[in-house]
């Protein structure tokens, strides 16, 4: 059921989606300063590319560099990409099929917004007792 619903989400937006996360980390890489905010924007884009089967979890470890680099990342880069999910989820929304896409979009703006300091992982690798801001 996880590879038809994520290749519904990849034909209906998760393409598109996936090349807007590419594109910030591209320009994120142009500088040697912003390179880390390039590599989450990468990691982001793997995980706006195929979602379902994945969860959000915070790293015990994150520290206040997780949440300067959150600020930096929110003014260059997580409000546009918000944005770009929530035009998204508007369009998804327009069928019937794509209402769970857009809640996915939504679900997902929070991490897009914010993502130093989390992990995504496999839903099946959660440990006991473990639990996910989100899971797709």
């Amino acid at each position: 059921m996880r590879t038809i619903l994520n290749v519904i989400w990849l034909v209906f937006g998760g393409i598109w989606l996936a090349v807007l996360y590419f594109l910030a980390g591209v320009l994120a890489c142009l500088l040697i300063v912003t390179i880390p905010f390039g590599i989450a924007s990468f990691r982001m884009a793997r995980y706006v590319l195929w979602p379902y089967g994945k969860a959000v979890v915070v790293k015990p470890d994150a520290g206040v560099g997780s949440s300067v680099g959150n600020v930096i990342w929110f003014v260059l880069f997580g409000w546009w990409l918000a944005i770009g999910h929530v035009v998204t989820a508007v369009a998804q929304s327009l069928t019937i099929i794509g209402i769970i896409d857009a809640i996915v979009n939504l679900k997902m703006i929070p991490v897009t917004c914010f993502p130093f300091g989390k992990r995504i992982v496999n839903r099946d690798s959660l440990l006991p007792g473990q639990r996910p801001l989100h899971s797709i």
